[in-house]
């Protein structure tokens, strides 16, 4: 038998991030981390978001994976729906985007980019770091049994017949899920979606589009009847993938390589982009099938990564729930151990929280989906969406909500979604619905806090290895943080509630308060966060027609979000 404080099954992104940082911030701690595979091995999930580097640099790896010279991804090239036209999703406007030596810095402009990678290089240089910092790495080491008392893990049996018993375990395994299926733990299945994912991998592809030193987007294409997309992972490596309904696939009476070929073809941007390119041959496929664990966390054990659940990889946000949820992992135990905070009460909030972004993937996924004529109809699930979130309404009003707000805060700070701010959330769906972004704050020009029913309660902020209790307002199962945007609106609200008052409050207010060094983008703040506050029913809303309006729309087009230019010129679309 051999002992460790804590032992996670899974070396993936989720697993090495847990034990990179369990033994920086605790290094006296004795972590164990188990993976059945001897890596590099292969894998999918290329393209990250911007905060994911956040949480590489705060592990200490940012250096270690920025020497691979992974191309730089500054944002997205879509086409969507029925319209031909691209447009740009845009983390970092190019012509801004300098011409920086490579490897660079986690400073600077790198702050609000991300990288493409190619996942065996990538999780291999994570893991590998794992082991640097002091984690017990074991690589082709299964995890065969799970012995359990009740809900309270007692011990993992290896392959070897080795008994390996910890005060903590966490479940990093991806979707083999060995010990949530261990525990009983189901899953649910919230959507009717059901896809399969079909990809190779090229050499010598052409970029779109090449920005600065090493800069790039990813392209996604809809075909009519599915999606591809393309991603540089390398200087001469490029994932090319095709998402379907299962369906379509199986009623197309073509083979996985047959549809592969068919839709690379037939999307005229992708032919020409592969033209003098050269085919790996071998083709790869996955159920894309979105779920979601009942529960996240027991007695003394922890999801984490896929285990947790799995969201539609259409927002690139896989290794976003994955590493941020095993950061909070790894706050959580680091805090018990301390005895600092309550295990039970950082174990509950984790699994609530974790549950809730995920399920706010997929919601949005299905948007998207929902746009584009190749998968089902669903509307009608909109308005199951809308249901669940309080809102009672038709499936075509509820499905305007969702394109112009349907959103809750996932950020402690500011709204978001998914890593997304909520204005963002607002110009990408009203552009794949070709329609306006409607605001409710230009609506209503009398805001009025809304606390009946809530309880004052705290919720834990992580920063710095640390736990901090925070402060909120706690109604059934719905949080608003009094902390961040979130009390600066609800003091202004404490203290006003016509327009005229709330904007010479914000003027006072921010005038005094310097960590908001620009009012406009104070302003922008002020008006999503009141935004997100009224379509969760913290804020009520009323028209005094006598009074004035905030003046807050929605552009068509910005600097983050636009029509493409570069791309459809050059290859003439």
């Amino acid at each position: 038998m051999v002992e460790f404080d804590v032992a996670i099954i899974g070396g993936g992104p989720a697993g090495s991030c847990c034990g990179s940082l369990l033994k920086k911030y605790m290094p006296d701690l004795k972590v164990a981390i188990f993976e059945r595979e001897k890596f590099p091995r292969d894998h999918i999930g290329e393209s990250l978001l911007p905060i994911v580097p956040q949480v590489i640099h705060e592990m200490g790896a940012w250096d270690k994976v920025e020497a691979a010279e992974f191309p730089i991804k500054i944002g997205a090239t879509y086409k969507w729906g029925n319209k031909p036209d691209l447009w740009d999703f845009e983390f970092l406007p190019p012509s801004i985007f300098t011409e920086d030596q490579r490897p660079g810095k986690f400073e600077g402009q790198r702050v609000h980019t991300t990288w493409q990678v190619f996942r065996p290089i990538f999780d291999e240089i994570l893991l590998d770091h794992a082991a640097s910092m002091g984690c017990d790495v074991r690589e082709e080491t299964k995890v065969l049994k799970i012995e359990s008392t009740g809900d309270r893990v007692d011990a993992l049996v290896l392959e070897s017949g080795e008994r390996i018993v910890a005060k903590h375990y966490v479940d990093a395994s991806g979707v083999s899920s060995i010990l949530r299926k261990a525990m009983g733990v189901e899953a649910d299945f919230p959507t009717s979606l059901r896809n399969i994912a079909i990809w190779d991998y090229w050499d010598n592809a052409e970029w779109a589009v090449k920005i600065g030193s090493g800069g790039t987007r990813i392209i996604v294409m809809s075909l009519g009847w599915g999606w591809l997309w393309f991603i540089p992972i390398a200087q001469t490596k490029t994932s090319l993938g095709l998402v379907v309904p299962l369906q379509f696939f199986k009623d197309s009476g073509k083979s996985t390589e047959e549809l592969y070929i068919k839709a690379v073809r037939e999307e005229p941007l992708i032919s020409q982009l592969v033209t003098n390119a050269t085919r790996e041959g071998i083709i790869r496929t996955t159920n894309d099938w979105s779920y979601i664990a009942d529960r996240l966390a027991g007695e003394n054990w922890y999801l984490a990564g896929d285990s947790c659940g799995f969201a539609d990889p259409i927002l690139s946000a896989g290794l976003t729930l994955a590493m941020f949820g095993a950061r909070q992992v790894a706050y959580s135990i680091i805090a018990e151990e301390q005895g600092t905070h309550d295990g039970k009460w950082l174990r509950d909030y984790y699994s609530d929280k974790q549950r809730r972004q995920i399920g706010q993937h997929i919601k949005f996924a299905d948007y998207w989906y929902s746009a584009n004529g190749a998968f089902t109809d669903l509307v009608d699930h909109c308005k199951e969406i809308a249901k669940q979130s309080g809102h009672d309404m038709s499936p075509n009003a509820a499905f305007g909500w969702l394109a112009t707000g349907g959103f809750t805060n996932d950020d402690p700070v500011i709204p978001m979604l998914g890593g997304f701010a909520a204005q963002a959330v607002k110009i990408q769906m009203a552009r794949i619905s070709q329609a306006r972004a409607t605001w409710k704050v230009s609506e209503y020009n009398v805001f009025k806090l809304n606390l009946d029913g809530a309880i004052e309660d705290t919720f834990p902020v992580f920063s710095e290895g640390k736990v901090w209790t925070t402060p909120c307002y706690r109604r059934g199962d719905k949080l608003l943080p009094n902390y961040g945007m979130f009390g600066v609106v609800i003091e202004m609200l404490k203290a006003e509630s016509t327009v005229e008052g709330c904007l010479d409050w914000l003027q006072w207010y921010f005038h005094n308060n310097p960590k908001y060094p620009a009012i406009e983008m104070a302003y922008d703040y002020t008006m999503t966060t009141l935004e997100a506050m009224i379509d969760e029913g913290w804020v009520t809303c009323e028209v005094d027609k006598k009074g004035m309006f905030f003046d807050y729309q929605t552009p068509a087009e910005s600097a983050s979000f636009h029509t493409n230019k570069d791309i459809a010129k050059t290859f003439g679309l």
